[in-house]
């Protein structure tokens, strides 16, 4: 929240900087997130996985709290500040792929196969929770807005989210005495058998496609509600507001349908990501028709559906990470979280920038805005229907070789 909403605003806004400075910050923060598979690995080699959930927690507030303070000196020498604001960012990159990474090979390796569509959908469920409660709370505190007012709400927020993580996973793993150290190939022959995996290697490239889909409308949807539909700041704040309840609304259905629905928990969510997919498809290509016919068309129905399905598509891939991180027994759960945490990182990295870039580009040569913003939701839609073809390729390959290791694997 602080790195993604609050310092943007801040950033923009309070010391007048170009949009394009905390954009880029963002993008580098998910380029050092290209790392996760090698924190994965780490987690792999070790007793225990706390460490590396606490300790990448602790480097992500740190680089919070720096990227924080330096915003505040912006006001001042730009250079300095610009090479701090790089610092605290890679620190923040480091701190979420050590802490994420390892927090979900923890899931895979101790949920039992049954309840992670449940285990993953209530994870994803927390982490939106407490994006609006620390960005509800954060906002408030900060009026009237100051430098030390600014630096003393984001200690409270890492202060509380460093406590609540060890509060959280104390004592889950128990003790290293109670457990045998895992045994990990090095790293480069282990992420060369990983990758050797066509499961595994499929399934990062639906889950690039699947994040490109779903993160190119991160940045231009608001614009499209206010330059098309005439909407005010708050109507598309709202509006937004109503685009994560559908998204709320669909990780709990998926939650409770892989439980409710007959059949294995795999084929299942293997169901849940492919219709999840489709629906989001169709949903872009009704919002690129909303940008045709502009006011008048139902927009907060048509932008609830497209959470829905996000939720749907979003919280099913996440239980099938769950499900395939054990593929090959014990010991590649890391590895395996980090390749595929790597590949949405890539996805969401270009996602933002590349939706945005398309709608400016295209305003500059087509006549209509509108139709500027039609053209990149076709795209998205298309992208969409390009992961659904690549789960039921996954689906029927899974079908082939459930549990079965490669060759590769057993090796390593």
């Amino acid at each position: 929240m602080l790195a993604s909403s609050l310092l943007n605003r801040i950033m923009v806004v309070e010391y007048a900087q170009a949009a394009a400075l905390p954009a880029g910050l963002v993008a580098f923060h998910y380029g050092v997130q290209f790392s996760r598979p090698k924190w994965g690995h780490g987690s792999d080699a070790g007793w225990r996985r706390t460490p590396w959930i606490i300790g990448g927690m602790a480097v992500l507030g740190g680089g919070g709290l720096l990227a924080t303070v330096t915003t505040t000196q912006l006001s001042g020498s730009f250079w300095p500040a610009l090479a701090a604001l790089i610092l605290a960012y890679a620190m923040i990159g480091i701190g979420v792929g050590a802490a994420g990474t390892s927090l979900l090979a923890l899931l895979a390796s101790r949920t039992a196969e049954t309840r992670r569509p449940a285990a993953a959908s209530l994870t994803w469920i927390m982490m939106i929770i407490g994006i609006v409660i620390s960005a509800g709370v954060a906002g408030t505190l900060l009026d009237p807005f100051s430098p030390e007012r600014l630096i003393a709400v984001a200690a409270g927020v890492v202060a509380a989210a460093f406590m609540l993580t060890i509060v959280a996973v104390w004592g889950v793993e128990g003790t290293p005495a109670s457990e045998a150290k895992r045994e990990s190939a090095p790293f480069g022959d282990a992420i060369a058998a990983i990758w050797g995996d066509p499961l595994t290697r499929l399934f990062s490239i639906f889950v690039f496609f699947s994040m490109l889909a779903y993160s190119m409308q991160d940045l231009i949807l608001e614009p499209f509600a206010g330059l098309v539909f005439n909407m005010t700041p708050g109507q598309s704040t709202s509006l937004s507001g109503v685009q994560h309840q559908g998204v709320l609304a669909g990780m709990i259905m998926v939650g409770v349908g892989g439980h409710a629905f007959g059949g294995k928990a795999g084929l299942k969510l293997k169901r849940w990501i492919v219709t999840g997919c489709l629906a989001s498809g169709l949903a872009l290509a009704s919002l690129a028709l909303a940008a045709r016919a502009g006011p008048g068309w139902p927009l907060s129905a048509n932008v609830a559906v497209l959470g829905f399905a996000n939720g749907m598509f979003a919280v099913a891939a996440i239980g099938s990470m769950l499900e395939l991180a054990g593929r090959g027994g014990p010991g590649h759960e890391g590895i395996r979280m980090g390749l595929w945490g790597a590949s949405q990182a890539a996805a969401f990295g270009i996602g933002g920038f590349a939706g945005a870039l398309a709608v400016d580009r295209l305003r500059a040569v087509v006549a209509s805005t509108g139709r500027a913003f039609e053209l990149v939701f076709w795209a998205e839609g298309g992208l969409f229907l390009v992961a659904a073809l690549i789960a039921l390729k996954l689906n029927a390959d899974m079908g082939q070789v459930a549990g079965r290791p490669t060759a590769k694997e057993a090796v390593a």
